[in-house]
């Protein structure tokens, strides 16, 4: 096992000895989650300290935190995200990398924090999201993603084929391979109690083309309780149908991680 004994044991509780195979599995061939929020994000509920603990106990290699930019209610200031030289890059025998989920806030890809603040995380993750920009249709969407793709900051774009914000997906997926930016399939959005639910589909025809156009994804929990950390149960019958090849899915390799968000520039 892999697990720390902790881990385990509530991995066991909450999913019975059945499917723990299947998950300690799953934890061993993807080895970082850098989609995941502390309570700094307002609606979420476990600290810096605890995600960390757990991602090392399950055992991930690399942890990144990328809490609610300001514009999402009840998220954090702005000087929260400048202050993160404090915090070290090494803990609890894994990587720490600190980002931002930076909302989109207009159709052309605008983010509610500024570049130069950007460039001073490890990373950022761009998304949609209802209270802070309301839902568009096709080409508003479709804009705004690849607006967010096109800044020279933005590594990742968080959950995409939200139903709300619907997509031009070959577009999207050729954006993102002429800009060395991420798309992620994201685990929450595929609860069905998510407001982002009912997305499957378009999630399958992204996988589909960035199989196609030979672009990597990257998964993500979206984690907003430690326990959620490095889950991408959801996502599993979507690779298998797509059948999407390992050396594509970005989460197996944290220096081929490295090494694609390097290609952005951060200077």
């Amino acid at each position: 096992m892999r697990c720390g004994k902790k881990a385990f044991l509530l991995i066991c509780n909450c999913f019975g000895k059945a499917g723990l195979e299947r998950i300690d599995k799953m934890n061993k061939k993807f080895v970082l989650d850098v989609h995941t929020h502390t309570a700094a994000s307002g609606h979420a509920y476990s600290t810096l300290d605890e995600n960390v603990r757990y991602a090392a106990d399950i055992g991930l290699s690399l942890l990144g935190i990328s809490d609610h930019a300001p514009k999402m209610p009840g998220s954090t200031h702005m000087l929260h995200f400048m202050n993160f030289r404090v915090i070290p890059r090494h803990m609890h025998g894994i990587d720490i990398i600190m980002g931002a989920e930076l909302n989109i806030i207009d159709s052309n890809g605008k983010t509610d924090l500024k570049n130069n603040t950007v460039k001073k995380l490890d990373y950022a993750v761009a998304s949609l999201h209802v209270p802070c920009i309301e839902p568009m249709d096709r080409d508003e969407s479709t804009s705004a993603i690849i607006g967010a793709i096109k800044n020279p900051y933005i590594n990742i774009i968080g959950h995409p084929c939200d139903p709300r914000y619907p997509l031009d997906i070959k577009a999207v997926v050729s954006a993102a391979r002429d800009n060395n930016t991420l798309l992620e399939i994201n685990n929450a959005s595929l609860d069905p109690l998510n407001g982002r639910a009912g997305g499957d589909s378009e999630l399958l025809e992204l996988i589909c083309e960035c199989k196609r156009q030979a672009v990597p994804i990257i998964l993500g929990s979206d984690a907003h309780f430690y326990t959620s950390i490095g889950d991408f149960s959801n996502i599993m019958p979507l690779l298998e149908e797509a059948q999407m090849p390992d050396e594509l899915i970005i989460n197996t390799d944290v220096e081929a991680f490295r090494a694609f968000i390097a290609l952005k520039s951060r200077v």
